[in-house]
């Protein structure tokens, strides 16, 4: 195919030597299978943020810093040059969220490189050695989707171990790879330490997984994973194996109403997005 003008660059650097098709047009990026000699790999070209129709950045983009005073007052400014610099701070959020949880073992595509805006990994293969399909592409009988259920707590746990929360997992995200589910797409990923909305983006990230599979596996609608895991990472005894019951004991007390309507409104725009997609 007609080589994209985005992609030049990587083949004038000797990074890939060909294009062999479009694999996605996503919200954020447009997705395409490239190759370098008889290796394929997956190049990721983000999409302007003038194109991008991904909502609420600045809940994702809270607490996270750039190096360069100059960029930060720009940003804070929201001169062109600050836009410039925050539309690269949040392409390079998912490059090193993938670097980040690579090296934690999560079950991420490997990061090649990352060159003038496009993001060069390994391109995640099914059973068939073709690119992997998106769980949403895919049924699935009570007992797979039991196991891989519990495969992406174990995941979720992982990447909260390594301080990371994905922010925006659900079914449109996750890779079903020949050896188990990949997640993917992590510019929004946040820092759970330092964000104060990641602990209702981890509830609503959970909350994805188990209405996915709950409609194989109904039972897994009414897990309260999401308390549990964040119940253990708030009192600082999560770790990477730890069991995990699907229980959680609420605290007894007055009803924080704020809070309840900021999970509606979170709900609410989970869903909107959920519709785009599927257009």
């Amino acid at each position: 195919m007609k080589v994209p003008k985005r992609l030049q660059p990587l083949i004038d650097e000797g990074l890939i030597d060909h294009v062999v098709r479009q694999l996605t047009s996503g919200k954020e990026a447009m997705v395409y299978v490239v190759g370098l000699g008889d290796d394929t790999f997956c190049a990721k070209v983000y999409k302007e943020a003038t194109q991008r129709s991904f909502r609420q950045a600045v809940d994702y983009t809270e607490n996270r810093k750039v190096k360069n005073s100059r960029q930060a007052r720009a940003m804070a400014k929201g001169s062109r040059f600050g836009r410039e610099a925050q539309e690269s701070a949040w392409q390079s959020a998912e490059v090193n969220a993938l670097y980040r949880l690579a090296s934690a073992g999560v079950r991420v595509p490997r990061p090649i490189n990352f060159h003038d805006g496009v993001l060069l990994m390994e391109l995640v293969v099914g059973e068939d050695g073709n690119a992997a399909p998106r769980l949403n592409d895919v049924e699935f009988t009570p007992e797979l989707a039991r196991a891989h259920h519990q495969t992406l707590l174990r995941e979720v746990v992982r990447m909260l171990c390594a301080g990371v929360v994905h922010g925006d997992l659900s079914e449109f995200n996750i890779l079903l790879g020949a050896e188990g589910p990949v997640i993917i797409d992590l510019p929004q990923a946040v820092d759970a330490a330092g964000n104060h909305h990641a602990a209702r983006m981890l509830s609503r990230d959970v909350a994805n997984l188990n209405g996915f599979f709950g409609r194989f596996a109904p039972e897994l609608r009414a897990c309260e994973h999401a308390n549990e895991i964040w119940g253990l990472y708030s009192r600082g005894l999560l770790s990477r194996e730890v069991p995990l019951t699907g229980r959680f004991e609420r605290p007894k007390g007055a009803v924080d109403l704020n809070s309840v309507m900021r999970e509606i409104d979170a709900a609410r725009d989970e869903e909107f997005d959920r519709r785009l997609r599927l257009r």
